[in-house]
């Protein structure tokens, strides 16, 4: 839990220097982190708590079950955790005191549903299946959602626990919005699979930061931008500041990147360029934010990559289930 609420903490004491030149990457044959050799079945997630999650989906995935049900289930395990203050049931509330949530999900077809400011359901991810295979869209939002979710049997339930509302109430003191990265709450559990038939698929879900202002979006129940999957290729999923994720179609990018030939691992460091360059560009404060990607391909491969230091991912396959810290770009 320490590494990744210091996800952007311990950035603060990067060197400067470094923020303020390019960002070059090492030549590929001086990559000293390249993408890491999987198995099939496999299943990656983000964060400390993808340990748990992936232990969920490895129970699908070592039956031969199908990636898509692998995901589902495995990012339910922090969405129903009332302890976890940053997906699902427990998270922190928006400035108004409201818990809002957004997932996705996307199989081996294409097909995609996604829900965002959702309030009221334990279990987004659900609703955002439910969305993708009994709704002819994609993707529903606010009280559309929650009358969706309502009609297929999900139940209300009140997600404002009391440990997030006194800290909401502490925070209406000031009532000041300035995420300090790795502090304020931007965590989401991104996961991604691939199954003993050799198919992908993805979910992603969060209750976004901690009291944005109502009806924000992130990333995170956008397809491309927070999570992409495409069967013949591989798939992505991003954590952290989802404005930056969204800029540049993060996932989608990292996905077309593997297409041209990239490793997961280079795909990732690709992406985080690009985000450093127009960070720069946009004369903001590199320090000031997070993002982190994680991509798997069809062989198995995989790599990680993010701004800063404190993003840790985990790994699930038959040599077993692991947490990696991944390599950073501000040194």
């Amino acid at each position: 839990m320490t590494n990744r609420r210091n996800f952007l903490k311990t950035a603060a004491f990067a060197s400067a220097a470094v923020a303020l030149h390019s960002f070059k990457g090492k030549p590929e044959e001086e990559n000293d982190f390249s993408s890491k050799k999987g198995m099939k079945p496999i299943v990656l997630s983000t964060w400390n708590f993808g340990i748990q999650a992936n232990a969920a989906a490895w129970e699908v995935l070592k039956n031969n079950g199908r990636a898509l049900d692998a995901v589902e289930a495995g990012v339910k395990i922090p969405e129903g955790d009332p302890t976890e203050r940053s997906v699902g049931y427990g998270g922190r509330p928006d400035r108004d005191g409201r818990v809002t949530l957004d997932a996705c999900i996307m199989d081996e077809n294409a097909n995609i549903g996604s829900v965002g400011c959702l309030e009221f359901i334990k279990h987004p991810i659900a609703v955002a299946r439910a969305v993708m295979e009994k709704s002819p869209h994609v993707m529903l939002v606010g009280d559309g959602a929650l009358q969706f979710a309502l009609s297929q049997g999900f139940v209300k339930e009140n997600l404002l626990l009391e440990e997030s509302e006194k800290e909401w109430k502490e925070w209406l003191k000031t009532s000041q919005y300035k995420p300090i990265a790795n502090i304020e709450n931007h965590d989401t559990i991104g996961m991604i699979a691939l199954d003993a038939d050799g198919n992908l698929s993805g979910a992603c879900t969060t209750s976004g930061m901690a009291f944005k202002m109502h009806g924000r979006l992130g990333d995170s129940p956008i397809i491309g931008a927070g999570l992409y999957v495409d069967n013949e290729i591989g798939a992505a999923t991003a954590t952290g500041h989802g404005e930056e994720v969204i800029r540049i179609s993060g996932c989608h990018l990292v996905v077309e990147l593997m297409r041209q030939g990239k490793s997961p691992q280079k795909a990732c460091e690709e992406a985080v360029a690009r985000i450093v360059n127009l960070t720069r560009k946009r004369n903001k404060n590199l320090k000031d934010i997070q993002v982190g990607f994680i991509a798997l391909n069809k062989k198995g491969e995989y790599g990680s990559y993010c701004i800063q230091g404190g993003f840790n991912y985990a790994v699930n396959d038959a040599s077993g289930n692991r947490l990696i810290d991944a390599d950073y770009f501000l040194k």
